[in-house]
């Protein structure tokens, strides 16, 4: 990977490969999200390389963080160290919707749902009904809804938003990179600012 395109995305000489650096949250996003996590026991799944995780361990009270990968798991806890932050995480090996894990996470009262969508194609199609992430995002969101209201989820901009309708009241925030949809994410509980579609754009 491009050290150079590393540092821009993510902040320092963090350890990434093509798929943790392409599913990896810009760092302007991920700073703007943790913002909503500030003072909270934070439970955040699917890791990644960790940078997501990075911001918010410098807001949130608690961070757990689940990641199935052992190999992602390994990156995230030397990008955790590098920033400084290794000891304010706990690292959890395994599934987030394997019954026995979840029931045996510390207390939470909030989560950061970053399912992995990294699929592409010509003739790929996201959804969200009948979920083709991984793990599936309906099945993520409705699992992790049962132990706290206050969740935010990071969905892909390509996805047909209408596959969202009869989902609990939540802010649906586009997230630009100049002209371009880079994400969006939903905010439900305590953690929305309001109801209905927003906008947060960063200059580029």
């Amino acid at each position: 990977m491009n050290p150079d395109a590393i540092r821009e995305k993510f902040g320092d000489d963090y350890i990434a490969d093509e798929r943790t650096f392409m599913m990896g949250i810009d760092q302007r996003f991920t700073a703007h999200m943790a913002e909503r996590f500030r003072g909270r026991r934070v439970l955040e799944t699917c890791t990644g390389a960790g940078f997501t995780t990075i911001a918010l361990a410098r807001a949130a009270s608690q961070v757990i963080t689940v990641e199935i990968d052992p190999y992602h798991q390994t990156q995230a806890k030397k990008n955790l160290q590098r920033a400084g932050l290794l000891s304010s995480v706990e690292f959890v090996s395994g599934s987030i919707l394997d019954p026995s894990l979840l029931a045996g996470l510390p207390p939470f009262d909030a989560a950061f749902l970053d399912p992995d969508w990294a699929i592409t194609g010509p003739d790929h199609v996201y959804r969200f009904v009948h979920s083709n992430t991984q793990p599936p995002a309906d099945i993520l969101l409705k699992t992790i809804l049962e132990r706290t209201r206050n969740v935010a989820i990071v969905l892909p901009p390509l996805l047909d938003t209408r596959e969202l309708a009869g989902l609990p009241r939540n802010e649906c925030q586009k997230l630009y990179l100049g002209e371009s949809h880079e994400l969006y994410c939903l905010y439900f509980g305590d953690l929305a600012a309001g109801f209905g579609d927003t906008a947060f754009r960063v200059s580029v």
